[in-house]
């Protein structure tokens, strides 16, 4: 039985068989705080005489017809499929079901905000949750036209991809059984759209609070630009920003692509509990509503909505316009928007080093994906759906975006663009695959890129490249050649273009003196033309950060990056040093104390906001999982101490001083820091400028919590001054770090069994895991494998994911207390046939334990 899944080739014969014209989809979200109606009329040719299916996810189908002859729901109606047989050229089905409302940010989404008892609707379809809305071809190749009729209680507001018609109509009569205020019920009926794929629809409800702007498209239509969140964070939403970013965005992405704006209207809605950052719904697009900024928050945050902002509005373009054939190009979607939107930062936007943010946090991401057991190319093999949804990650994000940024110094960024703009033109409003791409490119270039894309696009893996240089008695290079290593698993040698710069004290700050560019092929590569020089103080390999590798300091520069790291003139080549040293940490080549060492001495002199985050992140890391056990709890006690010295030198009121105040108060310990978290709580320290705002006390809270110096009582002293929903996750997470084995029980069960929200059960997981003693874990080894075909078989996929990711016993690494490796090895070798997908993210947790490990062992020979 097909239960919920759909193959690549069962895609392709449904597309074989069948065209799509038109949805009209009628919907009652009145009806009752656990279902709604939904009423489909889908008109499709097909095959005269063949047979399909179309999909719908529904707890009750009321009525089937094809073609003007009834079926029986219950002969037809299985698992998520409808059967179709005895097809004419042109057919008409009508489906009428009630379908459910979810609370795990999939299908149509249902939250009651606790500060008002209203409800707030969004739908949320990729990968393949429109059939949990209406009955539909779920798949991306299908594209249709689709007309939405809304009947929702009367004061809500309700959006879908393309306007309204007119204002919405009384319904006589009409009560609403949805929950929240009853002020009658209303009908919204909305424009037909163009051809899309299901999974870009969207229908947002509630009584959201919306603000508006509009802008001039490059053809002269003028633009309505909406801004929505709730009403209980309407005070929060800073509409200019946003609306600043996207009309730069719209001007830059409309020269680049030489394109208008494809649809009628662009509103921008930040909704509750939501999954992802955001999603690109054509002219709907929904945001992760921690978007609107209730408190200060880094700058590296407000930055990262600007490039998300930017990354949604491409999509309008590269996968909504544009559609991928299957989901083997999803690359083709996200790895476009990802390198267009960092391109549109630096390029239109205040944040100009965007390209050291991406170098710092997207493709360390890309270089952690590409290392595990599971990578894979950029162009994916996707058998299923099961496969595409865990395959939103590194390599079709990161990877992809460093790949295009590398084509793009190879063939121009003119020739690029004009090869983009062809590509528009021609596919508009269709589905293509990687070679339809390929083509444009290759005849606005003048190059054959098939050689490219068999080594990039087709082909895994991540090689480090290493210098090797000679010196003679005078510090004058006799010899230097860049070293090539290809992993065991992918021993594939790419070549790169790239920089090597050459940089030395000028004035007291650390200057480039040296640029040479080079083709890199092979396992070695002679540079000639550093021969004869002095050699500089530090050599830097892939200096501008274009080539896709790994890349390693030789022991002088290394050397001189520990005693000079904030002396450079620019951002990107500190980045560049900085993920050097953090590859060679995590490899096991370097000690893990080394890079906390070399992180807290130098961090203060970091200026990039996301770099700072990025460091801090990977200075966890460090702590928890590199450092061997024996010496973690001194190293980390030390660290704490050092981290507090830092936030209190930190300027008043900085950037830099809020991320560190965070981080200490996360890494306190030991009596004396546990005091300081008080203190600050309380109000009652000298940090000048430190805004104690509401999530703020929640962190600093929660510190406490987890150190055994708060407890229930305090997290619901602190819930009643903050009864919002994210007062009420961050109880959550508080509640989950009380150090008790009742409260980590409590934990594990709500988040395992219970019927939690997707935020509530993703903040329980966080706090489940804050824990100082580590023996409070041992005892959920057991029921973790003992549980994962379980919780993959009942739970959806977002909550499956959850469980499995965030309990995987990680932090028990290098524990003698626990065999992570071997109970995780014996669970992989008794269940063969486990859904792969389910397989796959076990074997990268694995991976993660084996890593660590490694770094510990690394750590343990440090003198």
């Amino acid at each position: 039985m097909p239960a919920e899944n759909l193959t690549r080739a069962e895609a392709r014969d449904r597309a074989a068989t069948v065209t799509t014209h038109a949805y009209d989809v009628t919907l009652d979200l009145t009806t009752s705080p656990t279902t709604f109606a939904s009423r489909t009329v889908l008109r499709f040719s097909a095959i005269p005489g063949s047979s399909t299916f179309v999909d719908l996810i529904a707890p009750t189908v009321h009525e089937v017809t094809l073609n003007g002859t009834s079926l029986d729901p219950a002969q037809v109606y299985a698992d998520s499929r409808i059967r179709l047989d005895g097809l004419a050229a042109e057919n008409e089905l009508v489906v009428v079901a009630d379908c459910a409302y979810m609370n795990t940010g999939e299908g149509l989404h249902r939250f009651v905000d606790p500060v008002d008892d209203e409800v707030y609707l969004y739908s949320q379809f990729e990968v393949a949750d429109s059939r949990r809305v209406f009955a539909v071809f779920e798949q991306p190749d299908l594209k249709a036209t689709f007309s939405f009729t809304v009947t929702a209680p009367a004061h809500w507001v309700v959006v879908s991809n393309y306007p309204q018609v007119g204002e919405p109509a009384p319904v006589a009569g009409g009560v609403n059984r949805n929950g929240g205020r009853d002020e009658g019920t209303a009908t919204w009926t909305f424009e037909t759209t163009p051809r899309l794929s299901s999974y870009v629809t969207a229908v947002v409800a509630g009584p959201y609070h919306h603000e508006h702007g509009s802008l001039t498209s490059s053809d002269g239509r003028e633009i309505p630009l909406g801004v929505y969140c709730r009403g209980s964070l309407a005070q929060y939403l800073d509409t200019d920003e946003i609306l600043d970013v996207t009309r730069r965005g719209f001007a830059f992405y409309e020269e680049k692509f030489a394109a208008p704006y494809p649809f009628a209207k662009y509103d921008q809605l930040f909704v509750p509990e939501f999954n992802a950052g955001a999603m690109e719904n054509a002219g709907a697009v929904t945001f992760l509503e921690s978007y609107v900024f209730r408190s200060k928050v880094p700058e590296a945050t407000v930055e990262r909505r600007a490039v998300t902002i930017l990354h949604e509005l491409a999509h309008m373009w590269f996968g909504d316009l544009v559609t991928m054939r299957w989901w083997d190009d999803l690359w083709l979607n996200e790895s476009f928007a990802e390198y267009a939107s960092t391109l549109a930062t630096a390029e239109a936007t205040r944040w100009t080093s965007a390209w050291t943010t991406f170098s710092s946090l997207e493709k360390s991401w890309a270089y952690r994906q590409d290392q595990l057991p599971s990578t894979h190319p950029i162009v994916a093999d996707m058998r299923d759906l099961e496969d595409v949804e865990v395959n939103f990650d590194g390599i079709t994000y990161a990877k992809g975006a460093s790949v295009l940024k590398q084509l793009v110094a190879w063939v121009g960024q003119d020739e690029f663009f004009a090869g983009v703009q062809a590509y528009f033109a021609k596919h508009a409003w269709g589905n293509t695959e990687l070679r339809d791409l390929l083509t444009e490119l290759e005849a606005t270039s003048g190059r054959d890129l098939s050689p490219w894309s068999a080594l990039w696009l087709e082909k895994a893996g991540v090689t480090l490249l290493r210098p090797q240089v000679e010196l003679d008695e005078h510090g004058t290079v006799t010899s230097f050649a860049v070293l090539q290593e290809v992993p065991d698993e992918h021993p594939v040698q790419r070549p790169h273009r790239l920089a090597i710069g050459g940089y030395d004290l000028v004035d007291g700050r650390l200057a480039r003196t040296l640029h040479v560019e080079l083709d890199v092929d092979g396992p070695r590569t002679e540079v000639r033309e550093l021969l004869g020089r002095h050699r500089p103080l530090l050599i830097l390999l892939n200096d501008e950060d274009l080539a896709y590798a790994k890349v390693r300091l030789d022991e002088l520069s290394m050397s001189a990056a520990i005693e000079h790291l904030g002396e450079f003139d620019s951002s990107l080549p500190r980045t560049l040093v900085w993920a050097a040293a953090w590859d060679a940490t995590r490899d096991g080549e370097t000690p893990g104390r080394d890079y906390v060492d070399l992180v807290l001495g130098n961090i203060a002199h970091e200026t990039d906001s996301t770099v700072v985050l990025v460091l801090l992140r990977q200075l966890t890391t460090t702590l928890d999982l590199y450092v061997a056990p024996e010496h973690r709890a001194a190293t980390a006690a030390s660290a704490a101490d050092r981290l507090l010295a830092l936030a209190q030198d930190a300027p008043a009121g900085s950037d830099l001083q809020l991320q560190l105040v965070k981080a200490f108060a996360a890494r306190a310990v030991t009596p004396e820091q546990l005091d300081v978290v008080v203190e600050i709580l309380d109000d009652r320290t000298s940090f000048e400028g430190l805004t104690l705002d509401t999530d703020l006390r929640w962190e600093l809270l929660t510190a406490l919590v987890a150190g055994g110096r708060a407890d229930e009582t305090q997290i619901a002293a602190q819930l009643a001054t903050d009864p919002t929903a994210t007062g009420e996750r961050a109880a959550a997470q508080a509640r989950a770090a009380i150090p008790t084995p009742a409260a980590k029980a409590a934990a594990w069960a709500a988040a395992v069994e219970g019927d939690l929200p997707n935020a509530i059960q993703a903040a329980t997981i966080a706090g489940f895991a804050r824990v100082h003693d580590r023996g409070l874990l041992l005892p959920f080894v057991g029921p973790y494998v003992e549980g994962l075909e379980k919780v993959w078989a009942e739970r959806t996929n977002e909550m499956a994911q959850n469980v499995v990711v965030g309990l995987f016993p990680t932090a028990l690494a290098g524990d003698e207390r626990a065999d992570v490796l071997a109970s995780t090895d014996a669970w992989l070798e008794s269940h063969p046939d486990a859904a792969p997908a389910l397989r796959r993210l076990v074997l990268e947790s694995r991976d993660g334990v084996r890593r660590a490990l490694a770094a510990q062992e690394a750590d343990r020979r440090r003198a």
